[in-house]
C-alpha cells in the first residue's frame, strides 16, 4: 500500500532527533501480558502508562520508533477535534460533545505534564493562530470563538481582525484569525522518542525492526507471528493507524491513509524568523485543504500543505511547497529549501477519532485525522486505564459512530479523490 521510499524519512526531524532509543529486532519466542503494536505515540503511552502499573508490556514496531506519523506530523498539539464541535453534537449529543471537548483539552495539557515529568526536550512551544484567508472564514472564526466561550466555556481564544493579526504574521493575505494560547506546538519526533524512552525506563520491553504478520485468539489468550519469531500474550493493542492495513480488516475499513507534506526551510536569521511570525505560535488556515506553519528552535520555517488521497506523491512535490509558502510570504523568495518530505496519517468520514474494543478483546486507537500530536499520546494513558479496568475514560469515544469507506479496499481511494475534489473547488470560492 505504501511507497518504497517511506522506508526512510529524510525529514528535518530525523536530522535533529536528540534521542536514540536501542532496541533489537525479536528473534524468538517471548511471552507478556500486553502486546503494543506500533511505535508511535499511542503505543509508546500506552506501554508507558501500563509498565509504571507494573504490567509486563512489549512494544513492537515494523521500522523505528516515531518512524509514522507521531515522527514526521507539523508538530502541532490542539484541543478540538478535526471534525469540529458542531459535527461532534450532531454525531453523540451536546453532553457526550462536551466530554470529548474536555478530553482534547486535558491532553493538551497531559502533554505538557508528560515532557516536563520525564525532561523530553521537544521544543514545546504555546500558542497557535487560526487564520482565514476569505472574509466569510474570517466571519465563522468570530463566531466560533464566542461559541466556544458560550457553550464549551473555554474563553481563551481571541479574534483578531486582520489588521490586527498582521502584528503577528507578516502576510498580507488573511482577513482574521484567533489566537489560541491553550494551543502550541513541538517537534514531534523527539516527544515520540522521549515518549519511548520513558516507557522503556518504566520497563516496557522495546522492539523494532520486528514486522507483525498475523494475530491469533485462542483460549489461552493470543500468539502473534512475527517476521523472526512469535510473542505469546494476554491482550493486544492497535496504535497502528494508517499502517493497520491487513492486521484487523474490521477496523481498517474505517480509516484512510491520507498523505500530507512539509518542506523546512535553511536557518532565517532571527529578524527575519520574528517578522514572519512574531510570537513563535503554530499558524494554520481555515480551509479544507489547509496550510500550516511554525517556526523551528533553529529558525526555519517548517511549512506543510497538499494532500494527497491516492497514496502517491504529488508531482513536483518540494516546489509545489514552496510556491505555496511564497504566497504566504513572498518575502522568502531566494530562501533555500533544506527538506522536504511527507506521511500517511489516517482519516475517518466523519473527521473523529476512531477509538474501541474489537470482538476479540483487542483494544485499538486510530484515525485522528490530522490532529493527534496531543491526542495520541493522551489515548495511550486512557487505553492503558480500560486495559486496566477503568473505561470511563474512553466510553464517549466510543459512542462516536463510525462508518466504513464506500467502495471496498479496492475502491475507496478513487471514490475519496472524486469527493475531495468538490472541497477543494469550495476553498477557493
Amino acid at each position: 500500500m505504501f511507497s518504497s521510499s517511506e522506508k526512510t524519512v529524510d525529514s528535518y526531524y530525523a536530522y535533529t532527533r536528540n534521542t536514540k532509543i536501542d532496541a533489537a529486532a525479536l528473534h524468538g519466542n517471548i511471552q507478556v501480558d500486553v502486546l503494543v503494536i506500533g511505535g508511535g505515540l499511542t503505543g509508546c503511552s500506552t506501554a508507558l502508562h501500563l509498565a509504571e502499573k507494573g504490567v509486563d508490556v512489549a512494544v513492537v514496531e515494523a521500522r523505528y520508533f516515531g518512524w509514522g506519523a507521531s515522527g514526521r506530523s507539523g508538530g502541532q498539539i490542539c484541543n478540538g477535534f478535526s471534525a469540529g464541535e458542531e459535527a461532534l453534537e450532531k454525531l453523540v449529543g451536546m453532553e457526550t460533545a462536551k466530554a470529548l471537548w474536555m478530553h482534547s483539552v486535558r491532553s493538551v495539557e497531559y502533554t505538557r505534564q508528560l515532557v516536563k515529568t520525564h525532561n523530553i526536550n521537544c521544543d514545546l512551544t504555546m500558542g497557535y493562530l487560526h487564520c482565514g484567508v476569505k472574509p466569510r472564514q474570517a466571519r465563522a472564526l468570530q463566531k466560533w470563538v464566542e461559541r466556544r466561550a458560550k457553550l464549551y466555556d473555554y474563553a481563551l481564544m481571541e479574534y483578531l481582525p486582520g489588521t490586527e493579526l498582521r502584528g503577528y504574521i507578516g502576510s498580507d493575505i488573511y482577513q482574521g484569525g484567533v489566537s489560541d494560547p491553550g494551543s502550541g506546538h513541538l517537534h514531534p519526533l523527539n516527544y515520540c522518542l522521549g515518549m519511548a524512552r520513558a516507557a522503556r525506563d518504566a520497563g516496557a520491553r522495546l522492539l523494532q525492526n520486528t514486522v507483525v504478520r498475523k494475530v491469533e485468539t485462542s483460549t489461552g489468550g493470543k500468539l502473534v507471528h512475527c517476521a523472526n519469531g512469535t510473542i505469546k500474550c494476554d491482550r493486544v493493542v492497535y496504535g497502528c493507524n494508517a499502517y493497520i492495513d491487513h492486521l484487523a480488516p474490521e477496523i481498517n475499513a474505517k480509516i484512510m491513509p491520507v498523505g500530507t507534506y512539509i518542506v523546512a526551510t535553511e536557518p532565517l536569521k532571527e529578524e527575519v524568523a520574528r517578522q514572519l511570525i512574531s510570537n513563535r505560535a503554530a499558524v494554520s488556515d481555515t480551509n479544507f485543504v489547509l496550510d500550516y506553519y511554525r517556526l523551528s528552535a533553529d529558525n526555519r520555517l517548517l511549512f506543510g500543505g497538499r494532500v494527497s488521497y491516492s497514496t502517491l506523491e504529488p508531482f513536483k512535490l518540494t516546489r509545489s511547497l514552496q510556491r505555496r509558502m511564497l504566497r504566504v510570504f513572498p518575502q522568502l523568495a531566494g530562501v533555500k529549501i533544506d527538506f522536504s518530505w511527507g506521511g500517511y496519517v489516517a482519516i475517518t468520514r466523519n473527521r473523529a477519532p476512531h477509538i474501541g474494543q474489537l470482538p476479540d478483546g483487542s483494544w485499538f486507537a486510530q484515525g485522528y485525522s490530522g490532529q493527534g500530536m496531543a491526542l495520541t499520546g493522551y489515548m495511550g494513558k486512557l487505553l492503558a486505564r480500560a486495559l486496566l479496568g477503568d473505561r470511563d475514560g474512553i466510553a464517549c469515544f466510543e459512542q462516536i459512530p463510525h462508518k466504513t469507506f464506500p467502495g471496498g479496499k479496492a475502491l475507496r481511494m478513487p471514490v475519496l479523490v472524486a469527493a475531495m475534489g468538490y472541497y477543494k473547488l469550495k476553498d477557493c470560492l
